[in-house]
């Protein structure tokens, strides 16, 4: 069972989505303003957030980027799935940019929805259990996954949560080579069906992110990924 913060301004669709999260088990509350749903996600703490991106007041986009950044009761890694009419890769990119760990396009299917919302609570499950293991140290490089920190020497990095968890991927295995295809299903999750760009733009923002650290995440030339422990 989880706690989610549905924030859409289309008071049948939100009713729908309530209903199916509801039979689902989960504890399910409604804001239909950007806003207001920041105020309550300070008040309260949610494991997950559905955000329509065009809201009144502060549009989706605003409301991922102010949460990604917020220290009030929900965590900043808390899961974000958005919800958009438009389908353009630009707009979906920008919700990734800004935080959102994953995008589905309004119409959609109940099933589909739901299927998406199973997946990102297994992945947040994983996350949590996984940042329960040891320090990471390479030189002045460290990755803390009990406190989900990155610090190179004294100095704290601040990552997205979709940075953070393809560095977790990388660094927990320095050496092999990931491919772009399995980055996208294991930090993406397999129903995201946007190009595999988003994969090449979040190492270029993390590498700017890390300084000369940023030269640990190697491209592999027409295949993926690896990191250098060395």
């Amino acid at each position: 069972m989880a706690k989610v913060l549905v924030v859409e301004d289309e008071a049948e669709l939100a009713g729908i989505i309530a209903e199916h999260l509801r039979s689902e088990g989960h504890l399910v509350a409604l804001e239909g303003n950007g806003a207001k749903a920041l105020e309550r996600a300070g008040i309260e703490s949610f494991d997950l957030l559905i955000l329509d991106l065009m809201l009144p007041g502060l549009d989706g986009l605003e409301v991922a980027r102010r949460l990604r950044r917020s220290s009030g009761a929900t965590s900043a890694t808390a899961p974000i799935l958005m919800l958009t009419a438009r389908a353009e890769e630009t707009d979906r990119v920008l919700g990734f940019e800004v935080g959102a760990d994953d995008y589905i396009v309004k119409p959609f299917s109940l099933r589909e929805f739901l299927a998406r919302v199973r997946a990102m609570l297994r992945r947040a499950k994983i996350i949590e259990e996984e940042s329960r293991v040891a320090v990471l140290r390479f030189g002045r490089f460290e990755l803390d996954s009990n406190a989900r920190a990155v610090r190179i020497g004294e100095k704290l990095t601040d990552l997205t949560p979709r940075e953070y968890e393809l560095l977790l991927m990388l660094a927990r295995h320095p050496g092999r080579t990931f491919t772009r295809d399995y980055l996208l299903e294991r930090i993406w999750g397999a129903e995201y069906d946007g190009s595999d760009r988003v994969v090449d733009t979040t190492v270029v923002r993390l590498r700017r992110k890390l300084g000369i650290e940023g030269e640990r995440v190697i491209s592999v030339w027409g295949v993926g990924y690896r990191f250098d422990a060395g």
